[in-house]
């Protein structure tokens, strides 16, 4: 019993239970079972989950569990509040109209405004200027990226010196010459010495801005490559390190390089494990400063994006509760500033709508949610503190492998970056097709009505030298960016700076989206003009064939097949009667495995070539239907994109 004076601890009425009793608790439940296979989960990332966490796992971190602002910044580096810069991009092409907009958003609520230098903008003092007319440095942050993006380091040094402007000015510039390899397969320049040359100009330059970090480190190419989150950390890390390196090389002070690299994450849909990376990132950060100087605890400064990777064209809605889960990670982990991407962005330029709901996300995250009021409010949590520590661990191993390779750089050129960021897009797509990991609205609950009679963004062909000669594409509301780096052009045939490999060092990443294989499919049902019609013949077990029929239903959804649904027939004979009524493309049995072997041959036999015939299920009896003629199966294992492709042969669908 507490005295009178103490306070009682929470449940301090029931006894202590140690680990070794929860194990042996575990292990009787089992009966006998395996415990690793039962219980213990692998995360794509090869980390094991385990079923509980305890206080005891705490003891194991090997950092302080309570303090904040402290080395190593696991925890937070904020000292007060968990306050961060909502961000987002403004294409800019000419000065007047971009200041203009800025204003819009910074009045509703933006505070770090990111100016995406277009070729068309012309870059000099007198826009520099015109570009940042009455805005408000001293509270909003000023970020340029996009065509020469660190050119604009040198008018804005200008700007601020021409007498009245504020020398606080705090922002970063997105000049990222190995970034630029990793997308495009060269530095800005084609040589990694103009590239030191330009780091160390701009370093002095920009001597009067001391908040402004003009280095980028955009590690979210990898996880839009397809990358693990452990890949994206370890890589960036190696990345950040080269950047180091050659600028100590070259005489600059660890305190002076360290405080001028930003890096630009992305977050995905992993919520526990993105929340784990960005502390892990901080961590793994400060144990690299300290093993250049002991002395310097220069804090990481992290941006964070949300993920083109997990984005999906069809259903797009869904993208905004896939990014308000990203937003959430970002922001619980402790990240300086952050771009929530506009729903709409792989169909169209965003406009309005779409850009206010993407502000707004974070907003109501601010203001109605109060996650700006807590630091770090994941700190404590025995799951996300072990997780941090696991994610760190694999990072590093990553990252040391990179360095005992010679360097991120070298193991570009050598292709073993891109070979293993394209094994792990292909292992996460391989678990995208066999539903082993879901995609509302294109794997799974794909709605229906959805149909596009023309290319989205996304799945435009067009060159981008072509786009911008080619006035009548001017109304197609497409955006393709000056570095694009998804222009699809055919390299033989073009000449232009996204596409031509005569200046290529290295192969660049692939630029992929999770659902890009499933939802190419749809399109070209959407864009053949034909909308196959898929008929469930519900006949038998009730309960097996309403869950095969929402199964098929599901299957052939996702090609943008239209199903022809019943409640169910007394015989076979009447299924197929109705099923050659209705015009039905693919007729799809439904039943349970035992009474296929009786009625999968006579409705084959009944149909009689009219259609195609679909058995839903594997059965046991699979064989011996194969044997009478029966080749066509879907069940849970099916490989959705190569089923699907088959039928789209079958039924003579292309565009």
């Amino acid at each position: 019993m507490a005295s009178s004076n103490e306070k009682p601890f929470l449940f301090s009425e029931f006894p202590p239970v140690s680990k070794s009793a929860w194990e042996e608790k575990i292990k009787e439940d089992l009966k006998g079972a395996d415990y690793e296979k039962k219980l213990i989960w692998k995360s794509f990332e090869g980390i094991n989950i385990k079923p509980y966490y305890r206080y005891d796992d705490l003891s194991e971190l090997g950092w302080n569990g309570d303090s904040h602002y402290e080395f190593p910044y696991v925890k937070a580096v904020k000292k007060q509040g968990n306050k961060w810069f909502i961000r987002q991009q403004i294409i800019t092409e000419d000065a007047p109209d971009a200041n203009k907009t800025a204003h819009d958003l910074v009045e509703n609520g933006v505070t770090s405004l990111d100016f995406y230098l277009t070729r068309k903008f012309i870059l000099n003092e007198y826009t520099i200027s015109a570009l940042l007319e009455s805005i408000p440095l001293s509270s909003v942050e000023i970020n340029f990226s996009g065509y020469k993006a660190e050119e604009s380091a040198f008018y804005l040094r200008h700007y601020i010196l021409s007498g009245n402007k504020n020398k606080e000015i705090k922002g970063t510039v997105d000049f990222d010459p190995i970034g630029r390899l990793c997308t495009k397969g060269h530095f800005n320049a084609d040589n990694e010495q103009w590239s030191v040359d330009k780091m160390l100009a701009l370093l002095n330059i920009s001597e009067d801005m001391p908040h402004l970090r003009i280095i980028a480190v955009n590690t979210r190419h990898f996880i839009n490559a397809g990358s693990s989150i452990t890949q994206e950390l370890g890589y960036g890390l190696a990345m950040g390190v080269e950047y180091l390196t050659a600028l100590t090389d070259k005489g600059t002070s660890l305190k002076k390089a360290a405080a001028r690299i930003a890096f630009n994450m992305a977050v995905s849909s992993n919520y526990f494990f993105e929340i784990a990376k960005f502390r892990a990132a901080r961590l793994l950060w400060d144990k690299i400063l300290g093993a250049y100087d002991s002395s310097c605890k220069e804090p990481m400064y992290i941006h964070a994006e949300t993920s083109k990777w997990n984005m999906s064209v069809y259903d797009p809605y869904v993208n905004i509760l896939r990014t308000t889960t990203e937003s959430m990670s970002a922001i619980l982990a402790g990240v300086d500033a952050l771009t929530v991407l506009p729903f709409d962005l792989p169909l169209r330029n965003p406009a309005g709508l779409s850009n206010r709901i993407a502000r707004n996300q974070q907003i109501i995250l601010k203001e109605e949610a109060y996650f700006d009021k807590v630091i770090d409010p994941a700190a404590g949590s025995y799951y996300i503190e072990s997780l941090t520590k696991s994610i760190a661990q694999s990072a590093w191993d990553i990252f040391l492998d990179i360095q005992n390779r010679g360097g991120f750089v070298e193991c570009m050129k050598q292709g073993i970056i891109q070979a293993a960021v394209s094994e792990s897009a292909l292992k996460h797509i391989q678990a995208l097709t066999t539903r082993r990991e879901v995609m509302v609205g294109v794997n799974q609950y794909p709605d229906i009505k959805e149909v596009y009679h023309e290319r989205p963004q996304d799945y435009t062909t067009i060159c981008c030298n072509k786009f911008k000669e080619d006035s009548r594409l001017a109304d197609k509301n497409f955006f393709i960016p000056d570095e694009c780096i998804y222009c699809d052009c055919e390299p033989e045939n073009c000449n232009c700076s996204c596409c031509n490999q005569s200046n290529r060092l290295v192969q660049p990443l692939k630029m992929l989206r999770f659902a890009v294989e499933i939802e190419k499919i749809r399109l070209q049902t959407d864009l053949s003009g034909k909308r196959p019609k898929v008929f469930l013949l519900t006949v038998g077990n009730t309960t097996m064939r309403r869950a095969r029929a929402q199964f098929t239903t599901n299957f052939f959804a996702c090609a943008g097949y239209e199903t022809i649904d019943n409640m169910g027939f007394t015989s076979v004979e009447e299924g197929i009667k109705k099923a050659l009524e209705k015009r039905a493309d693919i007729v799809v049995l439904c039943s349970s495995d035992d009474e296929y072997a009786e009625l999968a041959p006579e409705a084959f036999k009944m149909l009689n070539g009219k259609a195609v015939f679909v058995v839903a299920g594997m059965p046991p009896c699979a064989e011996e239907l194969k044997s009478k003629g029966i080749e066509n199966f879907i069940h849970i294992r099916s490989n959705i994109i190569e089923t699907l492709k088959f039928y789209q042969q079958k039924l003579n669908i292309e565009l």
